[in-house]
C-alpha cells in the first residue's frame, strides 16, 4: 500500500515535541520567523492588534461551522467571496474568547462597523473582507508549506515520514481544503496569542518584543552550527551576550512591525524596566539574560504553542497521506475500467 511506504507509525504529539525539542535550533528560527510575519501583516489589517484578533475569532466561528457541516471551501472558493456571514454574536462571549475586557471589546466592534468592516444586516453579522488587503493569506500560505516541507524532511530523516513533500505539494493541499486547514491553523495562531499576551499584558508590547528575539535568532544562525537540541540551544547561545552585541535599533522595529516609533520606544522602556530587554551603548535592544522564573513564564508559553504545532503537523501530514492514498486509489480504479 502506499500509506506503508509514506508512513511507519502513527504520528503522535508527544513523538513530535520530542522531535521540536531535539532539532530546536534549527526549526525554532524558521516558526518564529513565519510567527513575525504573520503577526506584523495581522497588526497592518486594521493597525490594531485587538481589532484583528476580534475578526480572527469570527472567521475561525465560520470555519468551525463549516467542519461541523462536512462543508470544505478551498481557497479560491472561500475568496471569491467579498463577504463572510455569520448569525448574530454576542460580546460577552468574544471578549471572552479574547481575553479582553468587555467594554474594550465593544468599543472595538464599534470600531469596526463604522469603518465598514463588520455590518449588521437583518441579525446577520457581515464582514467585508474586500476592505483590507491583508486578510488574504497570500504570504502566510507560502510560508507555511515551505515550514510544512522542512519538517517533512526532519520528520523523514527521525524515521516518522518515509516521503517527504515539496512545498509546492503541500501549498496545492492546503489551498484545496482552505477552509479546514486553516481552522487547524488558527488553532495554534489563536491560543499563542493569548498566551503571550498574558504574559506581556498586550499584545503590542509582545510583537514589539518578538522582533527583538528573531532578530537575535538570526544573530545565532549566522555564528552557530544549525544543530542542537532546545536546552543546549538556549544554554549555549540564546542567553551568551556574544550572540547579543548586534542588537536593533527602535527604528528598526517600528519598521518592520509597521507600530509608531513613538510607541515602540515607550513599549522598549517597559520591557527594558521588567528586564526581557537590555540596551547597549549604541542603543541596540536585545534580549536580556533571564531570570528562573521569567525563562519558566516564557518556555511554559512556548511549549504550549509547540503543543498546539505538534497537533497541526500531525493532522496536516495525516491528511496528506490519506489524500495520496486515496488519489493513488482513484487512479489505479479508473485503470482497472480502462484495461
Amino acid at each position: 500500500m502506499v500509506m506503508d511506504k509514506l508512513i511507519t507509525k502513527e504520528i503522535n504529539t508527544q513523538a513530535l515535541m520530542v522531535i521540536l525539542e531535539k532539532n530546536y535550533q534549527e526549526i525554532s528560527p524558521l516558526w518564529s520567523h513565519h510567527q513575525m510575519e504573520w503577526i506584523n501583516d495581522m497588526y497592518k489589517t486594521y493597525k490594531d492588534h485587538e481589532k484583528y484578533m476580534i475578526v480572527l475569532y469570527l472567521v475561525k466561528k465560520t470555519f468551525d461551522f463549516y467542519s461541523r457541516h462536512f462543508v470544505k471551501e478551498s481557497y479560491i472558493q472561500f475568496f471569491e467571496k467579498d463577504f463572510i456571514e455569520l448569525d448574530s454574536f454576542n460580546v460577552v462571549e468574544v471578549a471572552r474568547a479574547i481575553n479582553m475586557p468587555k467594554e474594550s471589546t465593544r468599543r472595538k466592534i464599534n470600531e469596526l462597523e463604522k469603518s465598514g468592516v463588520i455590518k449588521r444586516i437583518n441579525k446577520k453579522i457581515i464582514i467585508d473582507k474586500s476592505i483590507f488587503p491583508y486578510v488574504k493569506p497570500v504570504k502566510s500560505v507560502i510560508r507555511l508549506s515551505r515550514f510544512l516541507s522542512t519538517m517533512s524532511n526532519i520528520l523523514s530523516k527521525e524515521k516518522i515520514l518515509l516521503e517527504t513533500f515539496e512545498s509546492s505539494v503541500i501549498e496545492k493541499f492546503i489551498k484545496k481544503n482552505f477552509s479546514y486547514i486553516w481552522k487547524l491553523y488558527f488553532e495554534v495562531q489563536i491560543p499563542m496569542l493569548l498566551n503571550w499576551k498574558k504574559i506581556f499584558k498586550d499584545t503590542e508590547t509582545f510583537h514589539i518584543w518578538a522582533v527583538c528575539v528573531v532578530n537575535q535568532k538570526l544573530n545565532i544562525k549566522k555564528i552557530a552550527e544549525n544543530k542542537g537540541n532546545k536546552k543546549d540551544y538556549l544554554k549555549n547561545f540564546f542567553y551568551d551576550d556574544k550572540f547579543s552585541k548586534n542588537g536593533i535599533n527602535a527604528m528598526s522595529v517600528s519598521d518592520i512591525t509597521g507600530i509608531p516609533r513613538a510607541t515602540v520606544i515607550r513599549k522598549l522602556k517597559i520591557l527594558i524596566k521588567k528586564r526581557y530587554l537590555k540596551i547597549n551603548d549604541k542603543k541596540l535592544y536585545s534580549i536580556a539574560k533571564a531570570s528562573k522564573n521569567h525563562q519558566q513564564e516564557l518556555l511554559s508559553a512556548q511549549q504550549n504553542t509547540f503543543g498546539n504545532l505538534s497537533k497541526f503537523i500531525s493532522k496536516i501530514f495525516s491528511l496528506l497521506i490519506i489524500e495520496k492514498e486515496f488519489d493513488h486509489i482513484k487512479k489505479h480504479e479508473k485503470l482497472t475500467f480502462q484495461n
